[in-house]
C-alpha cells in the first residue's frame, strides 16, 4: 500500500495538466521519484507551480552559492526546525552532492561538528541566526559573511534559502509529509 503524501485527505488534480505531467516525468527521470513534497501540493496546481517556481529559483538558478551550499542550508535549518521530510531529502543531497556520507549525518545532527571551512562556517551561522532569531540579525553578521567572500547578493540568497526552508518546514510538519522512502538510502 502507497502512503499518502501528508496526513490530510487532499488528492492530486486528475488527470493533471499536460505541464505538471511532464514535470513528474522529468523528476522521475532524474530522481527516479516523484518527490512527495511535489505531490502534497498537487492538489493545487497553482500552490505547486508557486511552490516549484520558488524552489528551482533558489536551489537551481544561478547563483554566487554552490548547489551544494544551498543543500548544507536546507539541512541546517531542517534540522533545527525539526522537519523530518526535509532532513532526510536534503540530507540525502547533501550526500550525494558532496560524496560524504558523514557531511550529511553531522549536518543533520549538529553541523557544528562538520570539518567545514571558514566560509561554510560563516554561511551555516548566519543561517541559523535567521532561523532562530531573524529580528537579531545586524550589519555585524552580514559583515562576517562578507569577511569570508560573500557578496552582497550571495547575503541575500543565503537570506532567501533560508527563509524558504523556514517556511516549507513548518508546512511539511504541520501536514505530516512524508519522505519518499528512496530518500533513507540514497548517496550512502
Amino acid at each position: 500500500m502507497t502512503k499518502e503524501p501528508t496526513a490530510l485527505d487532499l488528492p492530486m488534480v486528475d488527470p493533471l495538466p499536460d505541464e505538471t505531467r511532464k514535470y513528474f516525468d522529468i523528476c522521475q527521470d532524474k530522481l527516479g521519484m516523484v518527490p512527495n513534497v511535489l505531490q502534497a501540493y498537487a492538489f493545487d496546481i497553482d500552490k505547486l507551480n508557486a511552490f516549484t517556481g520558488m524552489y528551482n529559483d533558489l536551489m537551481l538558478a544561478d547563483s554566487g552559492l554552490s548547489k551544494l551550499e544551498r543543500e548544507m542550508i536546507a539541512v541546517v535549518v531542517s534540522s533545527i526546525n525539526k522537519c523530518f521530510y526535509c532532513l532526510t531529502a536534503h540530507g540525502a543531497a547533501v550526500r550525494a552532492l558532496s560524496g560524504n556520507p558523514q557531511l550529511g549525518e553531522m549536518l543533520v545532527m549538529n553541523w557544528r561538528v562538520a570539518d567545514l571551512d571558514a566560509r561554510q562556517t560563516a554561511m551555516l551561522a548566519f543561517a541559523e541566526k535567521v532561523t532562530v532569531e531573524s529580528a537579531k540579525v545586524t550589519e555585524a553578521d552580514r559583515d562576517a559573511l562578507r569577511g569570508v567572500g560573500f557578496s552582497d547578493r550571495d547575503i541575500f540568497d543565503i537570506a532567501s534559502v533560508t527563509g524558504f526552508f523556514n517556511m516549507s518546514n513548518r508546512v511539511a510538519s504541520a501536514v505530516d509529509m512524508r519522505p519518499n522512502e528512496d530518500y533513507h538510502s540514497q548517496a550512502r
